[in-house]
């Protein structure tokens, strides 16, 4: 395919644009025209293998997002992109990224693009996503996360990578190791940009760009758009293509949203304990990892195969807790907010709040678990009477009127709603995750066919917080 030029300079960046709310800042006008959405993969100009891959992966037709902004980051614009998640956002940078570097061979340290998400439960859904395109161009991709061996990913770059899914935290950890060099970098993504700068990642993201080759692509999605965002566009974006779809009003046409409120403590868990009995599986969230355990702990014991995540477990642990989850040995999984971006389930029709979230980011990326791809699903609140007012303003923030119900734990409403039911009281017992790395993990260290081993090197990455890596980390936010 031919190669399009990289932009010879970046241009100063246009005055900050006047607010358009206090929350998200007025979007910024192309001064150069958008080329127009395509109506399918194949009006566009990419590599055959890429094409193929589609089809082949049962890809047939771009979502909204793909189809408007493809065509213009296959040209080499700058994108800012905001949508919910699970609007097609990875491919919609993944297929750019991959066309506009195949055919190229990076240096060892030296990867050629760079996607830098939040959590490492994204960074392996990102890189789940793009193996089978990447291995049909012959691109290595690879890996970066916490969690697991530093040492490990360090060889991985030695080997060479071309298209390099990070944290913030661990690739400043590689940079400033010297095992990873960015000045090759001409494709720079960042994906889920508001919720890396929610977490304190944005010094790092700053010094992490500020490395990469200053004439190159840059692509920011994002569900919300907030000040935050704002200076990462103003400084690093030029002339961008805007693609933008309100994510609250994603939510309202793809979701069902309830409010229930419960009469006190000992109802609520009641109430989370029959819904999380339901024929199918759901989603619990809590604010904390202790309680988290606790709830595991208590449906266990009431018959309800229930599985905690949070940031508390490995790496390894995590990732086989996500496996039982999808291949339904665990129905109901109680998770914290690391669970709220990054993890896609197919047929997840239920995401229920425990306790509810304190910011409205929050609420939409824990309901954006379910209705994925323009599926359906309800996303649950239970409210205590002493938080009917936070709640309020929180769906207010988030453009969200949900349906209220007074529900007891016995209410055939509550029934209609979730599916809830009484658990069999019969005490299950799982197998409990343990340090080991599941058996998809534990493949042969060589390189895959075709992948340079692209799927192995990011099923092996991650880091051990001991030693250099774990005084860094004490020094800023961690990427979990």
């Amino acid at each position: 395919m031919p190669r399009r030029s990289q932009k010879p300079n970046r241009r100063p960046a246009s005055p900050p644009p006047s607010a358009a709310s206090p929350r998200e800042f007025r979007l910024p006008q192309n001064t150069t025209p958008a080329l127009p959405p395509v109506e399918d993969f194949a009006g566009l100009d990419m590599p055959a293998g890429l094409l193929k891959t589609l089809g082949a992966q049962g890809v047939t037709t771009p979502f909204p997002i793909q189809a408007a902004t493809l065509p213009n980051s296959l040209a080499g614009r700058d994108l800012l992109g905001r949508g919910r998640t699970g609007s097609g956002k990875t491919l919609a940078f993944g297929l750019a990224v991959l066309a506009r570097t195949a055919g190229l061979r990076a240096e060892p340290k030296a990867p050629l693009a760079l996607v830098l998400v939040p959590t490492r439960e994204l960074a392996q859904q990102v890189t789940d996503a793009l193996t089978p395109y990447a291995t049909a161009v012959n691109l290595r991709l690879a890996t970066m996360v916490g969690g697991l061996s530093i040492t490990k990913q360090a060889g991985v770059l030695r080997r060479g990578v071309e298209v390099l899914v990070a944290t913030p935290g661990r690739l400043g950890d590689l940079v400033e190791r010297g095992d990873c060099v960015l000045g090759s970098v001409r494709i720079t993504v960042l994906d889920e940009a508001d919720q890396m700068t929610d977490m304190g990642f944005l010094p790092q993201i700053t010094k992490l760009i500020e490395r990469v080759r200053p004439d190159g692509q840059r692509l920011l999605f994002s569900a919300t758009l907030d000040r935050n965002i704002d200076r990462l566009v103003q400084r690093f974006l030029t002339d961008p293509v805007v693609h933008s779809v309100d994510p609250a009003a994603g939510a309202v046409t793809t979701m069902e949203h309830h409010v229930l409120h419960v009469l006190d403590e000992t109802d609520k868990k009641a109430v989370t304990t029959r819904i999380a009995a339901r024929d199918g599986r759901v989603i619990l969230f809590l604010h904390t990892k202790r309680s988290a355990d606790r709830l595991a702990k208590r449906l266990l014991a009431s018959g309800v195969r229930a599985a905690a995540l949070h940031g508390g477990r490995s790496q390894p642990q995590r990732n086989r807790t996500l496996e039982q989850f999808k291949n339904g040995q665990v129905t109901a999984l109680v998770a914290t907010n690391v669970a709220a971006r990054g993890i896609h389930v197919d047929d997840l029709d239920l995401v229920v709040n425990v306790d509810p979230p304190a910011d409205h980011k929050d609420y939409l990326h824990r309901g954006g678990r379910t209705a994925r791809a323009g599926g359906s699903g309800s996303v649950v609140t239970l409210v205590l009477p002493e938080q009917k007012r936070d709640v309020t303003r929180l769906m207010a923030d988030a453009g969200i009127r949900p349906r209220t119900a007074r529900v007891r734990s016995g209410d055939a409403e509550l029934a209609t709603i979730t599916g809830a039911r009484e658990p069999s009281g019969v005490p299950v017992t799982l197998e409990v995750p343990g340090a080991a790395a599941p058996a998809a993990s534990r493949q042969s260290r060589k390189p895959a066919a075709g992948t340079g081993g692209g799927r192995s090197a990011s099923r092996r990455g991650g880091s051990n917080r001991r030693g250099g890596a774990n005084r860094r980390a004490s020094r800023r936010p961690s990427a979990t």
